[in-house]
């Protein structure tokens, strides 16, 4: 059994809790850690983290017992390879939209007699070689390591059948480009992408497949009640800017109160920068 098959497992019928790194942040890792998120997502499709930070942020979570999942730039096997070495418990595919291609991902992450990968002896993920045995750790990784192919565009759709039909890969559903690639940019909440993602997830169930999503909180209760097993349901930029937000505008209206109150301006905007030469 995969690790995120475990989890869920131990979950006593509720859904997961992950938030997502959307840029190299062990601050905001922590922090997830402390206040019960269950796992973490780190982006490499769009933020600039790197394979070797990539690597750092799972030791550092899974030394917090946080669940990782690494959604990889692509499907090509330098990518697959890489982010497997860095011993993550999960890895996600954007953009999944062929079973020709979800299945390559099942070559290059597996060993044989799954997949195909290639050994190497030193990496993180087979602990450095400290194994009393390679082959048995190998056979170990192939069980442990959870795939997922990512559903978010309408060639995906057409082909959900297939892509869920390939063993040993879950389903990561994205609203957002899925909406976007029917033609509905922006509305997740669309009655044509709805019927989309519940279709989906209908056919993963069929397959015995775990679903994944991630989504805002006005999404969360459709989420939820459609039975998804791991909901990621924010990240730590989204998070910095809405607490600064809520401060600034705290702020604010403390001043706007002062003013009233005292007929004196407390000003909340910016003193003019000096420049010093």
């Amino acid at each position: 059994m995969n690790r995120l098959h475990a989890a869920i497992g131990m979950n006593k019928g509720k859904p997961l809790l992950g938030a997502a790194l959307y840029s190299y942040d062990p601050i905001f890792l922590e922090i997830a850690g402390h206040l019960g998120f269950q796992v973490i997502w780190i982006e490499m499709e769009h933020a600039a983290i790197t394979f070797a930070e990539a690597a750092d942020l799972c030791r550092m979570a899974q030394g917090a017992g946080l669940l990782t999942m690494i959604r990889i730039p692509d499907a090509r096997r330098e990518s697959v390879l890489k982010a497997s070495e860095c011993g993550p418990d999960m890895i996600d595919i954007p953009m999944a939209d062929s079973p020709e291609q979800v299945s390559e991902l099942v070559r290059y992450a597996k060993f044989a007699p799954m997949g195909a990968r290639g050994f190497f002896s030193v990496s993180r993920a087979i602990k450095y070689g400290i194994v009393d045995s390679v082959p048995e750790e190998q056979q170990k990784l192939n069980q442990e390591l959870a795939l997922l192919a990512q559903v978010e565009t309408k060639e995906s759709l057409a082909r959900i059948e297939e892509i869920a039909a390939i063993p040993g890969v879950d389903i990561f559903i994205g609203p957002a480009d899925l909406a976007a690639s029917m033609g509905l940019p922006g509305q997740t909440g669309h009655p044509q992408v709805l019927a989309a993602a519940e279709h989906i997830v209908s056919v993963a169930r069929q397959h015995h497949k775990k679903v994944v999503t991630a989504c805002g909180t006005a999404d969360y209760t459709h989420w939820i009640r459609l039975g998804v097993d791991l909901l990621f349901c924010t990240n730590n930029i989204v998070c910095l800017k809405v607490g600064a937000q809520h401060a600034l505008d705290a702020a604010k209206k403390a001043c706007a109160e002062a003013d009233a109150q005292t007929g004196v301006r407390h000003s909340a905007e910016p003193a003019p920068m000096r420049i010093l030469r």
